[in-house]
């Protein structure tokens, strides 16, 4: 799921020396963090619903967000490594 390939497939870079590490994570717990916190303050002030809907909800939001976006931030991340030819890119 968050492997790196080996490889592009179309010009043949390698890709073993890129360092993403946990970039990618602190990315996602930012972006997620700062989107469903609003959303979860609207939703308790205009619904009042009852807490554990709250949680059940927002919990599967931020981990069906956070699935999303994690892989596609390692691409960034190793992307902008490939591009200021960082690592030995």
């Amino acid at each position: 799921y968050l492997k790196v390939g080996k490889s592009c497939t179309v010009c043949r870079q390698e890709f073993h020396h890129h360092k993403a590490d946990d970039g990618p994570a602190y990315l996602t717990i930012l972006i997620v963090g700062h989107l469903m916190a609003p959303l979860l303050h609207v939703a308790f002030v205009t619904f009042r619903p009852e807490p554990l809907v709250l949680f059940a909800f927002f919990a599967v939001g931020c981990v069906a967000l956070s699935l999303y976006l994690l892989p596609r931030l390692k691409g960034a991340i190793v992307g902008f490594q490939w591009a200021r030819s960082m690592h030995g890119f």
